[in-house]
């Protein structure tokens, strides 16, 4: 099976002592890490400039801040997941392991299915999110070059599922697309996403720069809030706005290690980190509330939507590139983010069953089953959407960091992590650790019941009160039994 590691010329390591059961060419340690900071900066640029990106960062007017409460929210939260970031990539990095494989030094080598389950169905939401954006935009330059098209992109005369003729179009030829690239291996994705970063920058510098020259900058008011707060009352709501930003990025946050695992070294990690997260997104950040507030002098309403924007320019060739720069973008994010994870993910449930390749695929085609249009329909609705996954993602990321750097102290046997051997150091009981899975159901347990029952600015912290709980009851039922694997 020659698959995405060799496409990419990162060979793993010979695995004929590892166990058929726990291993394929692609779960295997890499041999060879050679990513640099860069294509680590251009990961995040890809991740960060997404049209899900832009419309998360501008629902958070919606909660009724100002323009400067929203930056600093932004960018207060990004360096919380900066952070958290740099935690969850050092094991991958260190052993050349993905995801699903180094959780099976805290969950037990067949108990990892648990988590590699719960971040591969999120990533299946995520996906059909992302394509469902990045579709949108390929919707507007259709009707921007056919407007006849116009009653066959209204669902409630041409419709399905919630989704009109013209969408479903443009979903499954993005689907299509992003599968094809998804399937030349991961040195197409690197190059892929190496190169939209960049773009859409390009593409976002130039939009903000005609909306501020066509409404001159006197014109411009940064108090976007239809309902503005004040005072005190101010510090909770941009609270929600911080968690709900750590919410955004929970889902590559937690499966980080995938690409961590790539890095020439833990400083070329940090340092991509560095660049793409808290540096780049302050940019990011800059540019979302000028263009957001310029909308409303040029077009007479405000506009969070990079794509909605572009299609009210009056240039059709300027509508047509701005659409296709973000599609593009959206497709780099997708396929990084919502593709890869999934497919280590499914592959690590059965490797010599599912490959990576088959992995991803099921990823793709669950995508289009949960109809994905529906779950970011507005900011109320995005909000729960991003609340919800959270509560799920933060206590898979809580025992992973508690059990790594608390109880085995940054010290892995990789070899254990590909055996059935009743001695091996991770297989607990039957392959499974009950405190790690019970630790993860309680925090997951606990945080969505503040999803369905608390205040909606409870339910923004979901994915640290799952993380919290998780990470303390871990820590705490496992360190009386902690030894140290190198003796076990």
């Amino acid at each position: 099976m020659t698959d995405s590691l060799e496409h990419a010329g990162e060979r793993p390591a010979p695995v004929a002592e590892h166990d058929p059961r726990l291993t394929n060419e692609d779960l295997a340690p890499l041999r060879e890490q050679h990513w640099t900071s860069y294509n680590f900066f251009a990961f995040w640029m890809s991740d960060v400039h997404s049209v899900g990106g832009y419309v998360t960062a501008g629902s958070l007017f919606a909660l009724g801040l100002a323009a400067w409460q929203v930056l600093v929210a932004l960018l207060v939260g990004i360096s919380i997941v900066y952070v958290l970031c740099n935690l969850v990539a050092r094991p991958s990095q260190a052993t050349g392991t993905p995801y699903p494989v180094i959780c099976r030094a805290s969950f037990g080598v067949l108990g990892a299915n648990v988590p590699a389950i719960i971040r591969g169905l999120i990533a299946v939401a995520w996906y059909g999110i992302q394509t469902y954006l990045a579709s949108h935009s390929l919707v507007i330059v259709g009707l921007k070059l056919w407007p006849g098209l116009g009653p066959y992109a209204d669902v409630a005369q041409h419709g399905f599922a919630g989704l009109s003729l013209v969408g479903w179009v443009a979903f499954v030829a993005m689907w299509l697309l992003q599968a094809a690239v998804f399937w030349n291996g991961m040195e197409a994705i690197r190059k892929f996403i190496d190169f939209c970063g960049p773009a859409v920058y390009v593409v976002m510098f130039l939009l903000a720069g005609y909306l501020v020259l066509e409404a001159g900058w006197s014109n411009i008011d940064l108090n976007l809030a239809e309902v503005s707060i004040h005072g005190w009352a101010t510090v909770p709501v941009m609270l929600t706005a911080i968690a709900l930003v750590v919410s955004y990025f929970s889902g590559p946050m937690l499966n980080y290690g995938d690409f961590a695992r790539y890095g020439r070294s833990f400083a070329a990690v940090r340092r991509g980190n560095l660049l793409g997260l808290p540096l780049n997104f302050l940019v990011f950040a800059l540019l979302v509330v000028i263009t957001a507030a310029a909308t409303q002098p040029v077009f007479g309403e405000l506009i969070t939507d990079p794509v909605e924007t572009v299609a009210r320019l009056d240039n059709t060739y300027a509508v047509v590139l701005g659409a296709l720069t973000f599609m593009i973008a959206t497709i780099g994010i997708n396929i990084v983010a919502n593709f890869v994870s999934p497919a280590f993910d499914f592959s690590n449930v059965s490797p010599q069953k599912i490959s990576w390749r088959a992995g991803g695929m099921i990823a793709a085609v669950g995508s289009v089953l949960i109809t994905p249009w529906n779950l970011y329909s507005s900011p109320d609705v995005i909000h729960y959407t991003l609340d919800t996954l959270g509560a799920f993602i933060g206590p898979l990321y809580g025992v992973l960091i508690a059990d790594y750097y608390l109880i085995k102290g940054r010290r892995v046997v990789v070899d254990d992590l590909y055996t059935l051997r009743p001695d091996g150091s991770y297989h607990f009981h039957r392959g499974y650790n009950p405190i790690a899975i019970g630790a993860t159901a309680v925090g997951a347990a606990l945080a969505m019941a503040v999803v369905l029952l608390g205040s909606a600015g409870a339910a923004a912290f979901s994915w640290f009160i799952g993380a919290g709980i998780a990470f303390a009851v871990h820590w705490m039922l496992s360190r009386r039994r902690a030894v140290d694997p190198t003796k076990g």
